[in-house]
């Protein structure tokens, strides 16, 4: 990889010497005589790893290993100390220097050091890489708020340690997507992926369906059933609707996740499993603890990392970017070109409070584009609700 160091050092030829060796070594190198010098490079962007001397004519080198600590991807520094700095040396790195250098500098060892900074540069940018792809897969929640990017953030860290995740928010608001990226996101996303809607299924058949059973169980088990949690072992089970779930059923399930095992309805073994947990919720199970609707013990147990999805009525500022993600989305989907919204159909959908969420947005912004005959969605196409409230 390339790596753009910069040289802080006060004497101009062994500035010189460092230079013209690690360029000839396939580095960028930029210079600094000063502190003063160095902060302008620092902050025109151009340091990838830094050489720092102690003793500068305008300060005191190490100073910069606390400003560079603020920044949003902090550079690997490496000290150069004359005879004497050791002990500061050593401060220096438990404040956070990559290295240090004792002058006189042997050039070998110096590219030994710059070569282990730049390998740590190297996944800095493999990982902000990876991180801005993940991000792709959340374009249907992902917006310009605090919190979605706080959920945005939780939800990668989730996925990579692959914990047990509680997804909030009202209907429409994208949790199957977040859950869906979460997938992607996580070591299991190559493993079995199974969903069931808790809500949809009788408590009797839902045993079943997650546990299993065997033949004879029960008067139309005419032979054995494998369950989801038994088929998902080693991946991912995505319970949703998980309020609609009995209290018995819960306290089946409850012990299953304790115990990382299941038994089939009927059976006598005890089958372990290794599965990451994923469930959501439409409704507030803080208050169904309350009414005695939903066990605290299984609340609790799945609240390791608890998504709450705000509704788009309260970030209304992300309607702009979610209205030209579904724009682009349809434009590949239906085989048009149309270039956006104009601003007083913006206004008028940043006015609406959508009951229905993102999920009647993005159908809503389908069906103007179905109607569309211009290059922008106007309010001539869009639900007379929702047309009524942009200022003449």
């Amino acid at each position: 990889m390339t790596a753009t160091i910069l040289v802080i050092e006060d004497e101009e030829t062994a500035r010189n010497n460092y230079c013209t060796y690690l360029t000839k070594k396939g580095f960028e190198t930029v210079e600094a005589g000063t502190l003063s010098e160095a902060r302008k490079q620092i902050g025109a962007g151009k340091a990838d790893i830094i050489l720092l001397d102690v003793r500068l004519p305008d300060g005191y080198g190490p100073d910069l290993l606390l400003e560079t600590s603020s920044l949003p991807v902090r550079p690997p520094v490496i000290i150069i100390t004359a005879y004497g700095d050791i002990e500061m040396a050593v401060e220096a790195m438990k404040n956070g220097a990559h290295d240090f250098l004792q002058k006189p500098i042997d050039l070998s060892r110096l590219l030994e050091t710059v070569e282990r900074a730049a390998d740590t540069v190297s996944m800095r940018r493999e990982l902000a890489h990876y991180r801005m792809e993940q991000r792709k897969n959340l374009h249907f929640i992902i917006g310009n708020t605090h919190k979605m990017h706080l959920i945005v953030e939780q939800a990668q860290r989730a996925a990579a340690a692959s914990t047990t995740v509680l997804i909030t928010g009202e209907t429409g608001t994208g949790k199957e997507v977040l859950v869906k990226a979460i997938k992607e996101m996580g070591p299991r996303k190559d493993k079995p992926f199974l969903g069931i809607n808790c809500a949809a299924i009788q408590p009797t058949v839902l045993e079943s369906e997650l546990f299993g059973h065997e033949a004879g169980a029960f008067t139309s088990a005419d032979k054995r059933k494998v369950g989801l949690m038994e088929t998902a072992d080693e991946g991912i089970l995505f319970l949703d609707e998980i309020s609609g779930m009995s209290l018995d059923m819960q306290v089946k399930l409850l012990r299953a996740l304790e115990e990382r095992e299941i038994r089939r309805v009927g059976g006598t073994k005890s089958i372990k499993v290794d599965l990451q947990i994923i469930a959501a919720s439409n409704r507030d199970l803080k208050n169904m603890i309350k009414e005695e609707k939903f066990r605290a013990d299984l609340y609790y147990r799945l609240n390791i990392v608890h998504l709450d999805i705000p509704p788009l009525r309260e970030r209304k500022e992300d309607i702009p970017e979610l209205v030209g993600l579904f724009v682009k989305e349809n434009n590949t989907k239906m085989g048009m070109n149309i270039e956006g919204v104009n601003p007083l159909a913006l206004e008028a959908l940043k006015r609406y409070n959508w009951p229905g969420n993102i999920r009647e947005l993005k159908n809503i912004i389908e069906r103007a584009m179905l109607f569309c005959d211009d290059s922008q969605i106007d309010l001539t196409v869009l639900p007379p609700e929702i047309a009524v409230l942009a200022n003449p």
